[in-house]
This record gives C-alpha cells, sequence and structure tokens, in this order.
C-alpha cells in the first residue's frame, strides 16, 4: 500500500514537471520568435517622419576602467544642448541593457542588466528632439515611435527648465506581461500586483546604474530622474499593462 502510493506521488511529481517543463519550452519558444514584437510600439502611422536607425556595432574598448568609473560616477543635472554621436548612442545602448551573451539564465538571451527571472520586462524609450524610438536590444537598433518632441515631459514638471533641451532622454517602461509570461523560473511572486513592483524598479536601477557608469567612463553628464508619466503613456499609446516609470537624461555637461 504505501510503495502505490510512493509511486503514485512520484508519478504526480513527475507529472507536473513534465508540464511545467513543456509550459517553459513554449514560452521560451515565443518569446524566441516574438522577442520584440511583445513590447513594439504599436503606433507605426505616428512615426512616418522617422526613420529606422541601425546602429554601428559597440565598441567596447573605450572608456575608463570600472573602478574608475564608480571613482567618478555622479548625477549632473546641468546638461548641454550638444548631440550625441551615433556611435556613442550605440555604446551606451549597449552597456545600459544590450545582448551581452546568446545563452543567458533559462537558456534566454542575455543582457547586460539582470532581470527577475530573466523577464527583461523593462523597455528602454529614446526621446531626441526629431521623435521617439524604442529600443531593440536583439537587433540593436532604434524603431520609430513618434515623430514628434517629447522632451518636455521625459522630466518632472518643476524640473523641466533644468534638461529639457538635453539631446538624449531615457523614459523606462514596464511590460508586466513580460513578467507574467516570463520563460524564466515560474515563481508566484510574478503574479503578484506587489511583488511585480519591487522586481520591475529593481530591474529599472540595474539599468539605469549601468548608464550611470558608462557616462563617468566617457566623461558624460547623467541623471536620474521622475517624469511626467500620465503624459508619456497616453503620447506612447502605452497597454494598460505597461507603466512608465522613471527616466534618465545623458549629454554633456554644461560648460561653467
Amino acid at each position: 500500500m504505501i510503495m502505490k502510493r510512493m509511486k503514485s506521488m512520484r508519478s504526480s511529481t513527475h507529472n507536473r514537471y513534465e508540464v511545467a517543463k513543456e509550459k517553459r519550452s513554449m514560452i521560451q519558444k515565443r518569446n524566441k520568435n516574438n522577442s520584440v514584437a511583445a513590447s513594439a510600439p504599436e503606433n507605426p502611422a505616428d512615426s512616418h517622419g522617422l526613420v529606422q536607425i541601425v546602429l554601428p556595432k559597440p565598441k567596447l574598448d573605450s572608456g575608463t576602467s570600472v573602478s574608475k568609473a564608480l571613482q567618478k560616477r555622479k548625477t549632473t543635472r546641468e546638461i548641454s544642448e550638444r548631440k550625441l554621436q551615433l556611435q556613442t548612442i550605440s555604446n551606451l545602448l549597449w552597456a545600459a541593457c544590450g545582448v551581452n551573451r546568446k545563452k543567458g539564465p533559462f537558456e534566454i538571451t542575455g543582457r547586460t542588466a539582470a532581470s527577475a527571472s530573466n523577464s527583461q520586462e523593462i523597455d528602454v524609450y529614446v526621446l531626441m528632439q526629431e521623435g521617439v524610438y524604442h529600443y531593440d536590444p536583439f537587433r540593436h537598433q532604434l524603431d520609430p515611435v513618434l515623430e514628434a518632441d517629447l522632451r518636455p515631459i521625459a522630466i518632472n514638471p518643476g524640473q523641466a527648465s533644468l534638461a529639457a533641451k538635453a539631446p538624449f532622454h531615457l523614459i523606462y517602461v514596464a511590460d508586466i506581461d513580460k513578467l507574467i509570461n516570463s520563460a524564466g523560473y515560474q515563481e508566484p511572486g510574478l503574479h503578484d500586483p506587489e511583488v511585480q513592483k519591487s522586481y520591475y524598479f529593481v530591474d529599472t536601477g540595474m539599468i539605469a546604474a549601468n548608464v550611470y557608469l558608462f557616462a563617468a567612463s566617457h566623461g558624460l553628464a547623467a541623471w536620474f530622474h521622475n517624469c511626467n508619466k500620465p503624459a508619456l503613456a497616453a503620447r506612447l499609446k502605452l497597454r494598460p499593462d505597461q507603466r512608465v516609470l522613471f527616466g534618465q537624461t545623458v549629454g554633456y555637461p554644461k560648460k561653467k
């Protein structure tokens, strides 16, 4: 009797394992085939005046050491209007959350910034004078989203005068769908709204820290800040399960 019960328990556990394994495999295939589609902006008609920007291959041999970058890391709010070169933008975005290995945790593509269960739920939008782009880390390119200058709402209204004309703003957006349907370990917290918050806030911080270190390493100014969330969500036409979180402005420091 006991042996039968033990065999039944082992069989039940095995079946649950196989079901979970099959579900993970299905999600991994979906993520591999549709890694960009899950977060790709759905308003191409608003970007008719913009073109896709294929970024040059990032140069990984520039900048100072990590130790020097940590020593120099700081927040600088006074940022000039001088534009960043395309190579610098390429290097910066790769450092922020680019692909750095084909196989990371759970057999999913690895990124320079960690995320809960390797969900990679933070999307990065780039705001420049000519318009808004969505960073595609898998193809390392900027996809057009909106032909409009949204830089004034990339910063909180009370502080917009400090860097509203800075050339390069990052907006961090959480995609809850990626957390819920992660191809990584399916732990209960991924489905809990409060736990989700802790995950996507920390994961945003991981990316922002990379940007700070890159800026420090290359003599750039960086400022992590709040933003006009309702206005950005409306203009970017985000889904209900997407959340605008924070902004980060990068550029050359103003000369005093």
